[in-house]
């Protein structure tokens, strides 16, 4: 933990914007060196203009891929793009639209050139499709680093489906974007987007479809006192037409805008990073608790969410994901019981608990809320949630809400539980904790090499030998995910009372250790020792 963790940002923290802006549009990345490279992880390209990673080059030939890639599919419908706060979203938007322009591809981006979260452009794309026949299919772009510090910029495909990309579109995309800028950007196709654009009111769509996933009724009707903090990002104006809309008692807790985020505390490594599951960049929101019934916070892109209650501050996103998942089952009565509740095989197995004590199928997934997308869907799914504070659930019908993780629907899922219950979600996880145990949960690195990290993510069960963790027999030994026989790119290990699940990092010499104990943390704190010795072993031996 820094020691200015928690503390807000400093002068020296802050960016400089105009600079940053400038290495935008001057550096020219070289594809020769991986860090410079389009490379497009589990939410899209990330990078920084400082280091030539995320530039006006980068952002011209992902667009152009991206207009190759559609037409290769046939998606002839409108493109929906968004952006949100970070100081780079804005120029990559324009330098977008040009290269869409340049191609004549029909364009909707918001009718009020302002922010756009990722769950709105998700809603838009599935209501637009909802509605047409397969020729005019739509897809979108969301401009959005997530959560990540003020210095990153971020560029992300959704398909039709509404969702992220699989990994087929964003490889055949990102292999496409590092050939056109080797190539000196030969083959992008640009002119100047003014009045080439349309228009669609993305905030005033999401908004008034709330309705359909939330109790505004109930909330009003109760009076509690809502607080929502932006964390100056993306569903600022969102949250205050919502309280507008709805006649519910919403503050919005901190309205402040600013590409260098000078009103964040900084995170647990002195970095400033709009984490809404984060205690330390949440201490500014955690110094209102006792002003509201429900405070919550969302990131830059409003995908992700953070609960704050008066008695328990702010909750374990695993918590809450059990908690949203126990109150969904008993309050939404037109949901298929023959449906599955899906969650990331590194949430928490309180959820597996609470699932089975509904009676209802759990769907365990890799890591990365795509792969929930066919449930959400189709409607085999009504839940999709990951223990990064990332989720969603279909509408009161059963009918698709979202397919991208959405944090505003998650923030006010917990007020509508409080009203309709009289229990704030804090409380309703004691309560759990007092049924099925109260688990302890971690997650930890270790040093690995890429060859390590290599084999890592070809593992299979054969390669563990070990009978036993933390004194208890070992039940099962994952390298695949049990709800769609997916690869997780690692390994789970799993007893009575225990597991852990060991993941290659995409971007440090690491692998992450996730582990959870029923039996307290001293028994964590051992399987989390065993559980490093049986992964270099196998490493060893792969």
């Amino acid at each position: 933990m820094h020691e200015r963790a928690g503390t807000v940002a400093s002068p020296q923290d802050l960016i400089d914007v105009d600079q940053l802006i400038g290495a935008y549009y001057r550096n020219v990345p070289d594809v020769s060196d991986p860090a410079q490279r389009v490379a497009f992880g589990t939410s899209g390209h990330r990078g920084s203009s400082f280091k030539s990673s995320f530039n006006e080059q980068h952002i011209k030939a992902i667009t152009q891929a991206i207009v190759e890639y559609r037409a290769s599919q046939g998606i002839r419908g409108p493109l929906f793009i968004g952006r949100d706060t970070h100081a780079l979203s804005d120029p990559a938007e324009k330098t977008a639209l040009d290269v869409l322009a340049g191609n004549g591809v029909k364009v909707l981006a918001d009718s009020r050139n302002s922010w756009v979260p990722t769950p709105s452009l998700s809603r838009a794309i599935i209501v637009h499709n909802s509605h047409r026949d397969r020729e005019e299919l739509a897809d979108g772009i969301i401009i959005t680093p997530s959560h990540n510090p003020p210095e990153d910029g971020g560029f992300k495909y959704n398909p039709p489906h509404g969702g992220p990309a699989d990994s087929d579109a964003t490889s055949w995309i990102e292999n496409r974007a590092n050939e056109l800028i080797a190539a000196g950007l030969e083959g992008v196709k640009e002119t100047n987007s003014d009045n080439r654009i349309g228009f669609y009111d993305f905030r005033e769509a999401y908004v008034t479809d709330l309705a359909k996933a939330i109790d505004f009724e109930a909330i009003k009707n109760s009076g509690i006192r809502i607080g929502a903090d932006p964390l100056g990002g993306s569903s600022v104006e969102y949250w205050q037409l919502i309280a507008e809309k709805y006649g519910i008692n919403l503050t919005v807790v901190n309205p402040k805008v600013d590409p260098r985020w000078p009103f964040m505390t900084l995170d647990w490594d002195g970095k400033i990073r709009m984490d809404p599951s984060s205690p330390a960049a949440m201490a500014s929101v955690l110094a209102h608790q006792d002003e509201y019934d429900i405070l919550t916070g969302n990131d830059a892109d409003a995908d992700r969410h953070g609960i704050v209650t008066p008695t328990g501050g702010l909750m374990n996103p695993n918590h809450y994901l059990a908690v949203a998942i126990d109150y969904l089952a008993s309050n939404r009565p037109e949901w298929s019981t023959g449906a599955g509740i899906g969650k990331t095989l590194v949430s928490s197995s309180m959820i597996d608990r609470v699932v089975t004590s509904l009676g209802r199928n759990l769907v365990e997934v890799p890591v990365g809320f795509k792969w929930f997308v066919p449930g959400l869907t189709d409607g085999s799914i009504l839940f999709g949630g990951e223990e990064s504070a990332g989720a969603s659930f279909v509408q009161f019908n059963g009918g698709t809400w979202t397919t991208d993780k959405d944090g505003i629907l998650l923030a006010l899922l917990a007020s509508e539980i409080l009203a309709v219950t009289g229990k704030s979600p804090s409380l309703r996880y004691q309560e759990l904790t007092e049924q099925f145990g109260n688990p302890a949960y971690q997650r930890v690195d270790a040093p690995a090499t890429p060859a390590q990290k290599a084999a890592l993510k070809k593992l299979s069960g054969e390669n563990i030998t070990a009978t036993e963790l933390a004194g208890e027999p070992i039940v099962a030994k994952l390298t695949e995910a049990p709800g769609n026989h997916a690869a997780i790119g690692g390994l789970k290990v799993v007893t009575e009372n225990a597991w852990f699940a060991a993941r290659p990092s995409g971007t440090e010499d690491v692998y992450k250790i996730y582990a959870e104990s029923f039996k307290g943390p001293d028994h964590l704190a051992l399987v989390q020792a065993e559980a490093k010795a049986i992964v270099d072993q196998a490493l060893t031996w792969a």
